[in-house]
């Protein structure tokens, strides 16, 4: 290491060090004002948005950055439809920041389906289904849903977050409770708040602890749920399905996979972890999905039993008092489900390229983390400052590609964080990690 890469070195782990102690100092004051005269002041402390405490946490974030001489690597404004390519500030780049797995947001076909369904049915419906209506296409969406899950119905929320959140929220109360992996998305954590049910979490795929939490919990509870991911974004890994469905047998529990993630990319024909399991959809209890990945729009989606849909139709508040999901957008959705059925290849390739990249990264000495090496893989570099730094260089040589940063992971786990397409070559593989091994 040449002096002048020393020297940039030991500036970056101080910085480190000095973001880290802040971000803890601030997280832990919570509101601290700055001293205001006057007794009928005090209260002002409380009606300032200067003085929220993630308001602060993010200041001193962006101050470290711009210290560091590091340009914001979040909302970029891309120019067009973004997929294994992307133009970012008039630059055709390589883009690992998509959820476009199948490439099919942007495929003429559901383009097509989108734009007749704006014609017969406008682009909004107004309120929420059981007030302003039913249209044809959301009826057709779900039971395509329903079928390719093998279960008996399908309903389609206007938000992939709020599903969670919702329905989560309406099923289970005080009585209840919700076990969940450690590394489960934010709306499942707050759908699991919101219930005021017990939650645990436990060790991230690690169904011994979670055997043993039911063991020690469950007869102290009426209703008990278990929610993990079919595919994890943040590692790219995934839970042994089969052994789940025993568990929840076992210990008389509901069992919630959300597949924001996994469907359409795990599985011979993108069915999902179930297929990737051999597992039979009835054996899960609440599949959850959302439209904003591999089916081209935005939403989200439960699966299961006619009951428990039937209930969250009439009940669940996120769905009951949201308006419904617009025509063009059940109508993208039913088309990109229609292609995965009848281009299987696209998984197939996906998993190529995937499979190709992963193993490229770990013969260059990276750390890929948990990732089973389809969609979904991590490059852990262990600095927050080192992942901002190479997302900003990596840009500036044509290759887009977020970095997770502290607190949203541990400092030691920071990361480049690649979302694969069908649509990658070898040849933007192989720049990608020569460059990367090059600047690090």
């Amino acid at each position: 290491m040449t002096s002048k890469n020393l020297a940039q070195s030991l500036k970056q782990k101080l910085i480190q060090k000095t973001l880290d102690k802040k971000l803890k100092s601030t997280a832990s004051a919570g509101w601290k004002p700055a001293p205001q005269k006057g007794a009928n002041n005090k209260l002002s402390q409380y009606n300032s948005f200067e003085q929220h405490p993630g308001y602060k946490q993010l200041q001193i974030i962006k101050s470290s950055a711009t210290t560091l001489g590091i340009p914001s690597p979040f909302f970029k404004a891309h120019q067009g439809c973004a997929g294994a390519t992307t133009v970012i500030d008039n630059q055709t780049v390589i883009n690992f920041a998509s959820y476009n797995y199948l490439n099919l947001s942007g495929h003429p076909d559901v383009n097509q389906a989108a734009i007749d369904a704006i014609a017969q049915y406008g682009t909004s419906v107004s309120a929420s289904r059981i007030v302003s209506g039913e249209r044809p296409i959301h009826q057709e969406f779900e039971q395509a849903i329903a079928a390719t899950y093998e279960v008996e119905d399908a309903l389609v929320y206007v938000s992939g977050h709020a599903t969670n959140v919702s329905t989560i929220g309406y099923l289970f109360g005080p009585k209840d409770l919700i076990i969940h992996d450690e590394y489960i998305h934010n709306s499942s954590v707050v759908g699991s708040q919101l219930s005021g049910a017990k939650r645990i979490p436990f060790g991230h795929n690690n169904l011994d602890a979670l055997d043993n939490l039911l063991s020690e919990n469950r007869d102290q509870y009426e209703q008990v749920l278990i929610v993990v991911e079919g595919l994890y974004s943040m590692d790219g890994d995934y839970p042994d399905l089969a052994r789940l469905v025993d568990i929840k047998r076992q210990h008389h529990a509901f069992l919630m996979v959300d597949e924001a993630h996994s469907f359409g990319v795990l599985g011979k024909t993108g069915k999902g972890l179930r297929e990737e399991s051999g597992v039979a959809g009835k054996d899960v209890d609440i599949w959850m999905g959302t439209l904003s990945k591999t089916l081209s729009g935005c939403g989200g989606y439960i699966a299961g039993s006619s009951a428990l849909v039937e209930n969250l139709r009439y009940l669940s508040p996120g769905f009951l008092y949201s308006v419904g999901i617009p025509a063009p957008i059940a109508a993208a959705g039913l088309a990109s489900l229609q292609l995965i059925h009848k281009e299987p290849q696209r998984i197939q390739k996906l998993r190529a390229i995937s499979q190709s990249f992963i193993q490229q990264a770990k013969a260059l000495g990276f750390n890929t983390g948990e990732s089973v090496g389809i969609a979904i893989i991590p490059i852990i570099l262990g600095s927050s400052v080192k992942a901002a730094n190479l997302s900003a260089t990596l840009l500036e040589k044509g290759i887009n590609v977020q970095p997770i940063l502290y607190p949203a992971v541990p400092e030691r786990s920071a990361r480049l964080r690649f979302f694969l397409s069908c649509e990658h070559t070898e040849e933007q593989i192989k720049y990608t990690l020569e460059t990367l091994k090059s600047l690090i």
